[in-house]
């Protein structure tokens, strides 16, 4: 339903108007407010600020339509001014349309012409409307997506790749923040978030900086995925560098007086993975990840990892060995593994 503000000094015009109008008033196509001059037409778009169309005379005590049009951009730059004046009143019309008026009607009035330029005024302002839209849901996904992804969707290529899933040698490594469920019942909800996301943005950069991506943020835990030459030495020289980052951090106070240390537990995996769009198709949530034994795998070694430890297993170990120095910790036995799993820590 369109809303429409009428500001004329004439009291038969409201008559007039809801008159000529009463069908699209009764199947709530229009609405209309009524207003004497200018000051009035004020005082109700502060009331009703999703007004969409002003139509306003010039000539009207306390404050005229010209005036009025000076004011508008402050108080509703989206809305738009149709200005009603008699012929021999081109000069403040052309002074009117100078002013940012959108379009004139004469009077006397013809109502038909009248509701036709309304529903070309409306259909303006809606446009406008969904442009302000879209502009504001682009900048939200800036803070969400990456520049390159956002290049990627507007491009050809992008409608052909959700279609298309693949098998890829690559490592996954899940960062656990440790202990953090627990300061969320003793510290109010906004400094969880605070504290949580300044806690992501270390983990993040340090991921970056190595060439990962970022996957998911899983609660207070983060999926990262590496690809390319040297994918597993990277992931553990991120590793490194986030349980590096995350211990210099000061102690946070909860409310009950307690010091909250972060720590990390970490879960790296290499292998095989099908990456790809996993989701539902119907409700449109679908999530370009990695899934497969070797995610899984990563998953379980970072809930068998303790507070500060890096853990792989052995495959992963044997290509790492030359690389970094890692302490065997021994066999554990893992959720859908039939056999123990032997499993090392990444020391440094």
């Amino acid at each position: 339903m369109a809303k429409i503000l009428v500001v004329d000094d004439e009291a038969d015009l409201e008559l007039l108007v809801k008159q000529k109008f009463r069908r699209k008033i009764r199947e709530n196509v229009y609405e209309f407010i009524f207003a004497q001059n200018g000051e009035e037409a004020l005082a109700k778009l502060l009331e009703n600020p999703d007004v969409d169309v002003m139509l306003s005379d010039i000539n009207m005590p306390v404050m005229d339509g010209l005036t009025l049009l000076t004011r508008l951009a402050e108080s509703n730059p989206i809305l738009k001014s149709v200005m009603v004046s008699a012929y021999g009143d081109m000069q403040n019309i052309r002074t009117a349309m100078n002013r940012g008026a959108f379009d004139f009607v004469c009077k006397p009035v013809d109502f038909e012409d009248l509701d036709v330029t309304i529903e070309k005024t409306i259909q303006h302002v809606l446009q406008i409307r969904a442009t302000l839209a879209a502009i504001k849901e682009n900048n939200i996904l800036k803070m969400y997506v990456d520049e390159n992804v956002l290049n990627f969707m507007t491009s050809k290529e992008y409608e052909k790749s959700l279609l298309e899933n693949e098998a890829v040698e690559a490592t996954v490594m899940f960062i656990d923040i440790c202990g953090f469920t627990a300061i969320t019942e003793n510290v109010p909800a906004n400094k969880v978030v605070t504290i949580i996301n300044q806690l992501f943005d270390l983990i993040v950069k340090e991921i970056i900086a190595q060439n990962g991506h970022v996957d998911k943020f899983m609660g207070d835990a983060v999926m990262a995925v590496f690809r390319g030459k040297f994918h597993l030495d990277r992931a553990i020289d991120a590793a490194l560098a986030v349980r590096e980052q995350i211990k210099k951090i000061a102690g946070i106070e909860a409310a009950d007086g307690k010091i909250f240390e972060p720590l990390v537990s970490i879960g790296i995996n290499s292998g095989e993975m099908i990456s790809g769009n996993i989701g539902s198709a119907s409700l449109k949530r679908l999530d370009y990840t990695v899934i497969g034994d070797a995610v899984n795998l990563a998953q379980r070694l970072q809930s068998t990892a303790k507070a500060g430890q890096i853990i792989i297993t052995e495959e992963v170990y044997d290509m790492a060995k030359e690389s970094f120095k890692c302490q065997k910790i021994g066999e554990v036995s893992l959720k859908n593994k039939a056999k123990p799993v032997i499993i090392y820590e990444v020391v440094e």
